[in-house]
């Protein structure tokens, strides 16, 4: 298997519908982590407690990329690479309470 330039893990998530990486997000919506990278990025994801299934809420999208999340009751501000490596898909309850 050769690698995703990307950073993906499988390559196949891009393809199918409503699956947007999360730095694409609106602010105010609710979005489900469908993948996160494999790697150093990876392991730091998880220690933030971001994973995939969870729902995430985007809360502020600032210039030059930064994108500030809210996972539970932690808001966490990231970069617009590893935002962009993050893919996630819409949640039907964009109003979901996290």
């Amino acid at each position: 298997m050769t690698a995703n330039p990307k950073g993906y893990g499988s390559g196949k998530l891009e393809q199918q519908k409503n699956i947007f990486p999360l730095d694409s997000a609106k602010k105010g919506i609710t979005v489900r982590i469908v993948e996160i990278p494999h790697g150093p990025r990876r392991a730091q994801l998880i220690r933030l407690g971001i994973v995939e299934g969870h729902l995430v809420r985007c809360l502020e999208r600032l210039p030059g990329g930064t994108v500030i999340i809210q996972n539970h009751r932690q808001e966490v501000a990231m970069g617009a690479v590893l935002a962009r490596s993050i893919l996630v898909t819409e949640h039907p309850k964009a109003k979901v309470a996290l």
